[in-house]
């Protein structure tokens, strides 16, 4: 049986680079984030989307994220019904992921709000990257081009490091790369033997 591992961290916590490390190590990673992006550019999705947040989020029939973000991530009810729409149909999609990734020992689902979401608890183990909050901000602020105040709402919307790592089975401190490969690497053997 092919175990799930759930990797979850804060906002420019480095998720992604762990992720990719182990992807580098042969391990298949699901990266829901992208997955979700992908779902709600299928029309049946954008259908659903319009119809609770109106025809104003989209541009030439293509949704504008910047405005849709800009909606709910002011209003945590809006984020709520958002997150109803989207989160079943990520979990469908990974659900046959992981079928088509059987044979693998384990496989890594990559999720910024993890526990949040629920879908937590369809993981056999759970890694939290963590990194302290300025170091956070100063990456997102470096990589996605956006305000301090942005990235503070998102922030703001997740759960705190702290909550996170209460509820997870392995940390990985991601200040220096070098270091975090190196935790990165020996988790790999310890996962690949249990």
């Amino acid at each position: 049986m092919t175990k799930i591992i759930g990797l979850t961290g804060g906002i420019g916590s480095g998720k992604t680079t762990v992720a990719r490390r182990f992807q580098a190590l042969g391990v298949p990673v699901y990266i829901a984030d992208l997955e979700a992006k992908k779902i709600m550019e299928l029309s049946s999705t954008l259908q659903k989307i319009t119809d609770e947040f109106g025809d104003s989020i989209l541009d030439n029939q293509i949704l504008n994220r910047e405005k849709l973000a800009n909606i709910v991530f002011k209003n945590p009810q809006k984020l709520q019904k958002l997150n109803s729409i989207i989160h079943p149909l990520v979990k469908e999609h990974f659900q046959d992921w992981v079928q088509k990734n059987k044979e693998a020992n384990f496989v890594i689902k990559e999720a910024a709000i993890l526990f949040e979401s629920g879908s937590y608890k369809d993981c056999d183990k759970i890694i939290a990257v963590t990194a302290p909050q300025e170091i956070r901000i100063r990456r997102v602020l470096e990589r996605d081009n956006s305000d301090y105040e942005s990235v503070m709402k998102r922030i703001e919307n997740q759960w705190t490091d702290e909550m996170r790592i209460a509820k997870s089975d392995y940390i990985i401190e991601n200040l220096e790369l070098e270091n975090t490969m190196n935790q990165v690497d020996i988790l790999y053997k310890e996962l690949k033997k249990s």
